[in-house]
C-alpha cells in the first residue's frame, strides 16, 4: 500500500504505461528515497515533478544544480538515500560537489541522474555525460527503456551504498520520454543510517582528500572486476557472423534494424565490463560498437586489444541515430516510407508572451543585448531579432560585463535573463558588476514562473515543488541588497513608458536594472476580449512586426487568428492607426 497526494492505493504488481522520466522516479520512490533536489532542465524535469507527488519523498527546486547535488550529499551524509536530476548542461553547473562527492563517498545512497540531449532538441549544445562518470571516478549506469529506468535506479542505489560510491544514471531525449510498460512494486522504507562523525571521510582538505583519492581508486577497482558478472550488463547471442556491442537507447535501434545480430548490451558504462567484452569479442566473427556521441566505448575497447570492424568511421558524432540509419550503415534495405510533408512551425514566442513587448523595443532601438537561457531566447527569431549573443545560464549578465570593458560604452548594451535564471546564476553576476563599478543595464524578465521547462516554481514564485505556499523572494529587493541604486519595475506591455525606461536606464553613467513583470500567458489567462483589425487599418503591418503567432496574412493584409489569440492587447498598443479594436461581440465576428 502506497499513498500519493493524500490518497492510499494499492499499486504491488500493477504495470502501467509510464514516461521513461516517471519511471525514474518511481523507482526512486520504491527505493526509499527520502531528499530530492534538482533544477529543471529540459529533458530531465519530469523526473522530479514526478517525485514530489509521493508524499513519502522530500521534494524542492534547487535554485541551480550545484545546489542540488550538496543538498543530496547533504542529505546522504545524514543518512538517508537522496537524488539529484539536471540536464546535461546542468552537470557542468554541478561539476564542483560532483567530483569531491567521488572521493568522499556517501552514508545513504545517492544518485545524480543527468539526461543528455543528443541532437539539441532543447540545448545549447550536444554533451556526452559518459565521460564526466569516468573522469570523476563514479559508477554510470544507462537503462534502454522505461521499465529499465525504473529498475536501474534501485539497482544505482544498492551499489552506491554497497561500494560507498556517488552512482551517475545517464539517460537521453528519447529515453526519458518516450514510453513503455512499467511493471509497479512496493516502496521499501529504508532506516536512517545514524550519522556519526568522520572528519577523514567527509572534510575534503589536502591531506585527507590525498588518501580518499586512493580509496576512491581502490572503489572504482573493486567495481570494474565485479561489472562482469552484473546483470545488468547482458549477452543475447544470435548470428555470430556479426556483434554489436551497445548500450541505452542505441540497444532499441540495433534491435529494431538487425534483430537476428548478436549482441553485448551494456547497463553499466562506466566502468566497462571488460572480461564480458573481450570474451563476447572472441565469440562473433566481426565486432561493431554504436554509440550516440563521443566514441567512448570505441576508445576504451581498441585500448585493451579487441579488434573492431566498425565504430564511429560508419556513424555521425552529432545528433541521434535510428534503426533505418544503422540498416543503410550496414547495407540493408531501408524500407521506403511516404513522408508526408508536415507543415513548418518554426519555434515563435507564444500569443500573449509578456516577452513580446520587450523584444520589440529592444529592436526598435537597436540595442546590443546578450541574451540568456529561457523562452526569451527565441527573442533572436525575426521579426524582432533582438539578441546578439547566449551562452549559458546566467551568462548575459557577465557577458555584458566583459562587453562593456572591451568596448568602454554601454549605452546601447543591455543583458537580458528571465527570473528563475537570475536565481540560478545571474546573482553573482550583478555582485560582480556592482563590486566591479561596471556601467551597463540588466533586464530581468519576471513573468513569474520558470516557463521553458513547462512552469516549474522557482523562489519568486510563492510556491514550493509540490505546490505548497512558501517565501516569495523579492527579485528587486535582491537587485537592491546587491548594491544597484537604480532598479525599476515595469509592464513590459506598456510599451510607450518601457521605450522611455530603457532609453533612461541606458543613458546612465552606473549600474542599473530594469524589471519588466507580467504573468506567462500561458498561466495567467487575460480578459476574453478577442480584437479586431477595423477599416482603419492602413496596412502599415506594424503588429505583423511584433511576431505574434496570432497574426498571420490573409488576403494581402494583417488578419488576427480567433482561435490562437489570447486577447494580449499588445497589438493594438503598437498600431499607429488605432485600426485594432475592442470588440463584445464573439469569436465569430471577426
Amino acid at each position: 500500500m502506497i499513498k500519493i497526494s493524500g490518497k492510499v492505493v494499492n499499486k504491488a504488481m500493477e504495470k502501467k504505461i509510464m514516461l521513461g522520466n516517471e519511471a525514474f522516479a518511481r523507482g526512486a520512490y520504491e527505493a526509499g528515497v527520502k531528499v530530492v533536489s534538482s533544477y529543471p532542465g529540459t529533458p530531465s524535469t519530469e523526473v522530479t515533478e514526478t517525485a514530489a507527488k509521493y508524499d513519502e519523498i522530500y521534494v524542492e527546486w534547487a535554485p541551480n544544480e550545484k545546489v542540488g547535488v550538496e543538498v543530496a550529499v547533504g542529505a546522504s551524509i545524514g543518512g538517508v538515500r537522496s537524488l539529484s536530476c539536471m540536464k546535461h548542461v546542468g552537470l557542468n553547473v554541478a561539476a564542483d560537489p560532483f567530483f569531491t562527492a567521488a572521493y568522499t563517498g556517501v552514508t545513504g545512497g545517492a544518485v545524480i541522474l543527468v539526461a543528455d540531449d543528443n541532437g539539441c532538441h532543447s540545448s545549447q549544445n550536444e554533451q556526452d555525460s559518459r565521460y564526466y562518470g569516468r573522469s570523476a571516478g563514479v559508477p554510470v549506469l544507462e537503462p534502454a527503456n522505461a521499465q529499465e529506468c525504473k529498475d536501474y535506479i534501485k539497482q544505482a542505489y544498492e551499489i552506491s551504498e554497497k561500494y560507498d560510491t556517488v552512482v551517475l544514471i545517464r539517460s537521453n531525449t528519447r529515453i526519458s520520454h518516450s514510453r513503455g510498460i512499467v511493471e509497479l512494486g512496493e516502496r521499501v522504507e529504508k532506516e536512517r543510517i545514524p550519522y556519526k562523525k568522520d572528519i577523514q571521510k567527509y572534510v575534503a582538505m589536502p591531506a585527507m582528500a590525498k588518501k580518499l583519492h586512493v580509496k576512491q581508486e581502490e572503489r572504482m577497482g573493486r567495481i570494474a572486476r565485479d561489472c562482469d558478472t552484473m546483470d545488468i550488463n547482458r549477452v543475447e547471442m544470435g548470428d555470430t557472423s556479426l556483434g554489436i556491442i551497445t548500450s541505452g537507447i542505441c540497444y532499441q535501434y540495433v534491435k529494431e534494424a538487425m534483430p537476428d545480430v548478436s549482441v553485448l548490451k551494456m547497463g553499466m558504462i562506466n566502468p566497462i565490463p571488460a572480461g564480458l567484452i573481450k570474451d563476447f569479442a572472441s565469440k562473433v566473427d566481426k565486432l561493431y560498437i554504436i554509440e550516440e556521441g563521443n566514441p567512448y566505448f570505441e576508445e576504451q575497447i581498441r585500448a585493451m586489444g579487441v579488434e573492431v570492424a566498425g565504430g564511429k568511421d560508419m556513424f555521425t558524432i552529432q545528433g541521434e541515430y535510428s534503426g533505418n540509419m544503422i540498416r543503410k550503415a550496414f547495407g540493408l534495405e531501408v524500407p521506403e516510407i511516404e513522408n508526408q510533408a508536415a507543415p513548418g512551425r518554426p519555434p515563435l514566442l507564444c500569443a500573449g508572451c509578456p516577452h513580446r513587448g520587450l523584444f520589440h523595443v529592444l529592436s526598435r532601438l537597436k540595442k546590443t543585448v546578450m541574451g540568456d537561457i529561457g523562452c526569451y531566447t527565441l527573442g533572436a527569431l525575426p521579426p524582432t531579432s533582438a539578441m546578439d549573443a547566449c551562452l549559458c545560464m546566467g551568462a548575459s549578465i557577465t557577458m555584458a560585463h566583459g562587453f562593456e570593458k572591451a568596448v568602454g560604452d554601454s549605452k546601447d548594451l543591455v543583458a537580458v535573463l528571465g527570473d528563475s535564471t537570475f536565481f540560478h546564476s545571474g546573482i553573482t553576476g550583478l555582485v560582480n558588476m556592482n563590486y566591479n563599478q561596471a556601467k551597463g543595464t540588466v533586464i530581468i524578465l519576471d513573468n513569474r514562473i520558470t516557463g521553458m521547462t513547462g512552469h516549474q516554481d522557482n523562489p519568486s514564485t510563492g510556491k514550493n515543488a509540490k505546490g505548497q505556499e512558501a517565501p516569495a523572494i523579492d527579485i528587486a529587493g535582491i537587485c537592491r541588497a546587491c548594491g544597484v541604486k537604480h532598479v525599476v519595475e515595469i509592464d513590459p506591455f506598456d510599451i510607450e513608458e518601457l521605450e522611455e525606461i530603457i532609453k533612461t536606464e541606458t543613458a546612465r553613467d552606473e549600474l542599473s536594472v530594469i524589471i519588466t513583470k507580467r504573468p506567462c500567458a500561458l498561466i495567467v489567462k487575460q480578459p476574453d476580449i478577442p480584437y479586431l483589425v477595423t477599416d482603419r487599418c492602413k496596412n502599415c503591418r506594424m503588429c505583423m512586426k511584433i511576431g505574434c503567432p496570432a497574426i498571420e496574412e490573409k488576403d494581402g493584409r494583417p488578419f488576427i487568428v480567433p482561435e490562437r489569440c489570447v486577447g494580449c492587447g499588445l497589438c493594438a498598443t503598437v498600431c499607429p492607426f488605432d485600426a485594432i479594436e475592442i470588440t463584445d461581440g464573439g469569436k465569430e465576428d471577426r
